[in-house]
């Protein structure tokens, strides 16, 4: 089932946009800032984001660039309650895919929806090593006949493992890469996610630790 990420601190919109959703069979789930919106996604990435620009807090802009930042490559459609053509270039720039003003009919926001997840339904690029298959589109991984369920950072660590086969990682490209050069982490976020994913990879193990180093992907 496609999932939907609805991100509106208007509540009534926001159970509006749940209710018009849900009813066409897609898999919903709600926030109601750009705070609860990222915690969101890095528990599981969506198909599509649906996203508010005015937002208390972290605002829908702010949302959709620390998305790009990190390589998410999923739909977002912004929504606004201003039409100029100013706001509308922000949306884009920021990364955003379409834009659609409020208020707006139902049938719009379904068309804007379906729109976005045709053009997202290309081939994918399928990544692999060994057992292990990670589709970069959608950031879902197998091993074997095991799926493996990742946060967004975890699937960033292991989309750069894996384009790196067999050539140490180090920790400090892992951090610019997977965090950000912007980003307050320290090279211990970097053991730490590490570790998450070495879990949830199983055995035999996949990631070796080179010590002083980084880490490599070999079997």
């Amino acid at each position: 089932m496609i999932a939907i990420l609805v991100v509106d601190d208007d509540a009534p919109i926001r159970r509006m946009l749940e209710r018009t959703l849900t009813a066409e069979g897609y898999a919903v789930e709600s926030a109601a800032d750009g705070g609860e919106a990222l915690a969101a996604v890095e528990r599981a990435v969506p198909d599509l984001v649906v996203l508010d620009v005015a937002m208390p807090g972290l605002d829908g802009l702010s949302v959709c660039r620390r998305l790009r930042r990190v390589g998410l490559g999923l739909p977002v459609l912004l929504l606004t309650a201003r039409d100029a053509v100013s706001d509308r270039v922000a949306g884009l720039d920021a990364g955003a895919d379409d834009y659609l003003v409020k208020p707006f009919a139902p049938e719009e926001l379904l068309a804007r929806v379906r729109a976005l997840l045709r053009r997202g339904s290309e081939p994918a690029e399928v990544l692999a090593f060994d057992d292990l298959v990670f589709d970069v589109r959608t950031r879902s991984a197998r091993r074997g006949e095991s799926e493996i369920h990742l946060s967004a950072r975890e699937a960033e660590l292991l989309e750069l493992l894996l384009r790196n086969p067999r050539q140490v990682v180090s920790r400090g490209l892992a951090l610019e890469r997977v965090w950000g050069s912007e980003s307050a982490a320290t090279l211990n976020a970097v053991d730490r996610y590490v570790s998450y994913l070495r879990r949830k990879l199983g055995e035999p193990a996949l990631i070796h630790t080179v010590r002083g180093v980084g880490f490599v992907l070999e079997r």
